[in-house]
């Protein structure tokens, strides 16, 4: 004889793998074109010059260069990379050190 009784099945036990999300490279990070800048759903994050946006609003560097992070409308932030060689990018370096 059993000495438990039946506990049936239950239905919890299922979860899905985490997605991953957020910002992947930093203001002052030295990229290279193709990098993956921010991981987002919906443009939480709007691109900026030199700033690609995917299917699933991933924003990617264009060129490579420097990130830079800059205030944009309804509160939002503005991604943007300054291509290296650049008076602004060399700029832009000298402040972050």
């Amino acid at each position: 004889m059993a000495h438990k009784k039946g506990g049936g099945s239950t239905r919890n036990g299922r979860d899905s793998a985490g997605q991953r999300l957020g910002v992947k490279e930093y203001a002052g990070s030295v990229v290279d074109a193709g990098a993956v800048l921010v991981r987002q759903r919906g443009t939480r994050l709007l691109a900026g010059p030199n700033v690609g946006v995917g299917k699933d609003h991933t924003l990617f560097a264009l060129v490579s260069g420097t990130v830079k992070y800059s205030a944009a409308r309804d509160d939002r932030r503005r991604v943007s990379v300054v291509a290296q060689g650049t008076d602004d990018a060399r700029g832009l370096a000298a402040s972050l050190n």
